[in-house]
């Protein structure tokens, strides 16, 4: 079958550890998968520029451009789904991959069979998922003093036509709140809707998510007037929204 033609989804595999990477290459090949390695950022980039994958399994640790930054740039660029591999009790890595765009994380060292049912279980849900930008997706919206283009996942201010983009986890989040004005949305029920995992998460990631969104957007992130805290609730975007 050539690989045009070849419909197994397509694994690409970033990890300069080179028995890491084959082993992982080989056990998912024999499991009904296409699979491509990489062993740094540079040849990570190659590989994408060559042809499409369906989700890129990330080491965090790595020479030159390390994971978490390769991560934050393949979210604000992209939506191929990235799980992330972590040194076993490195939880701040974990939290700081989740919040800038990772859909997983598996500690070091791990089981191959675990991580083939992760990359089955994040394949699923993004199968099945809506568009990011749910019943957003293809419009222009206007909040606040700020107009978001769901499309280009930009946001423009009203008064000086300042831009601003946002990363993946940033433009899930917003358009959570954007699709549900003045309701109060509880922590779970953000992480829900702007990832849907199934994987232990950290109450943090959608405080910590929020705080990133809350500079973007807020005259005063200090004092945030846009997305508001309710105590003993979650949040909820105190504005109203109009489709333009």
């Amino acid at each position: 079958m050539s690989e045009n033609t070849d419909i197994r989804p397509h694994i690409l595999i970033v990890d300069d550890h080179r028995e890491i990477r084959d082993a992982v290459r080989r056990y998912l090949e024999k499991n009904g998968f296409r699979a491509t390695a990489a062993r740094d950022a540079g040849e990570m980039d190659a590989r994408l520029a060559a042809g499409r994958f369906d989700l890129i399994v990330l080491d965090v640790m790595m020479p030159g451009e390390d994971g978490l930054s390769v991560c934050r740039r393949l979210s604000a660029g992209g939506d191929t789904p990235i799980l992330m591999l972590t040194a076993l009790g490195e939880e701040t890595d974990r939290i700081v991959g989740l919040e800038i765009g990772a859909d997983d994380y598996l500690p070091k060292p791990f089981n191959p069979r675990e991580l083939l049912a992760r990359i089955k279980a994040i394949l699923r849900r993004r199968r099945r998922a809506e568009p990011v930008a749910g019943s957003l997706s293809g419009q222009k919206v206007k909040f606040a003093d700020w107009v978001l283009d769901t499309d280009r996942r930009l946001l423009t201010h009203v008064g000086n036509d300042r831009e601003q983009a946002l990363t993946t986890a940033e433009f899930k989040l917003l358009t959570a709140f954007l699709e549900r004005p003045r309701f109060v949305l509880s922590r779970d029920q953000l992480l829900d809707l702007t990832s849907g995992r199934e994987a232990q998460v950290f109450d943090r990631t959608i405080d910590n998510q929020v705080s990133r969104l809350r500079r973007k957007i807020e005259p005063d992130p200090a004092k945030p007037v846009i997305i508001t805290t309710v105590r003993g609730g979650g949040y909820s975007l105190n504005a109203d929204v109009e489709r333009l």
